[in-house]
């Protein structure tokens, strides 16, 4: 797969770039991010996903997630995709919370959106495999974290993948879809109204049908003004308990929903994170 190299800069003994490439799946360039520490030759680094939340681009957590001096002490690869395919062929919606910054991370079945808009198999295949290419990565050992509509797709992918991932963390994740406006919105409009259909998409259906994840690590805020409409984080703690999934779910007392929040314990998480790689 060919990639370009948009930029490239030094940062705590390593180095943070941004690539552009051709998607077969989503029909677009797609830009990631990726900061690599300095390492031996022929030495292979896990990798540690990161999922941006509604709006974003790999530029917010590049440029605020605070992220590159834990990343270089632990040795991680730390990849930053986009949040949903862009550019002026791709359709979209008035609203902040569907269409361009609003993948939600799923594969949509339904028009004008299916074209375009398969972030589920673009992060769960066609990016993974470029990164392996590119980059010295050692794909046995991976993590998944990611904000929000980032940390929903974060638990999501995970679970149906825990064979790939030794650790899923989350910060601020929508944890139930199907249980509020956000998902409604999101699901409905790229899959249909058949709610059966969204329960893989649902972190809180997939644990209640089964999925399991070997390590699991969730912070949230209690400022965070979305909590209790549309993150419902208590509903994440029934699901594991209820199924005996081992959690660490951590309520933060004071902190909110931006970056000030994930930039204050996002190095906690990668070197949560590491002791799974080790």
């Amino acid at each position: 797969m060919s990639l370009e190299t948009v930029s490239t800069n030094r940062s705590h003994g390593g180095t943070q770039g941004v690539y552009a490439h051709a998607s077969a799946e989503t029909g677009t360039t797609m830009t990631f991010a990726v900061f690599v520490p300095d390492h031996e030759p022929g030495a292979r680094l896990p990798v540690l996903w990161y999922l941006s939340g509604l709006t974003c681009t790999h530029a917010n957590v590049t440029e605020k997630g605070e992220f590159r001096a834990a990343c270089a002490e632990h040795g991680i690869i730390f990849v930053a995709p986009d949040t949903s395919p862009r550019g002026e062929p791709v359709p979209d919606d008035e609203g902040y919370d569907f269409g361009k910054g609003a993948g939600f991370y799923v594969d949509a079945t339904k028009e004008p959106w299916k074209a375009n808009f398969r972030m589920r198999a673009y992060i769960e295949r066609e990016l993974p495999a470029l990164v392996a290419e590119a980059f010295p990565a050692d794909m046995t050992r991976q993590g998944i974290t990611g904000h929000s509509m980032g940390g929903h797709g974060a638990l999501t992918i995970g679970l149906r993948n825990p064979q790939r991932f030794r650790s899923v963390s989350a910060f601020a994740p929508i944890v139930s879809p199907l249980a509020c406006p956000w998902g409604e919105k999101a699901l409905g409009g790229y899959l249909g109204a058949d709610r059966a259909a969204w329960r893989e998409y649902d972190a809180c259906a997939l644990i209640a049908d089964g999925a399991r994840v070997p390590a699991l690590l969730v912070d949230q805020g209690s400022a965070d003004g979305f909590l209790e409409d549309q993150l419902k984080t208590g509903l994440l703690v029934e699901a594991c308990e209820a199924a005996g999934q081992s959690a660490t779910i951590r309520m933060q007392e004071g902190y909110d929903h931006s970056y000030y929040f994930i930039s204050t314990f996002l190095g906690e998480h990668i070197a949560w994170h590491a002791r799974h790689f080790a």
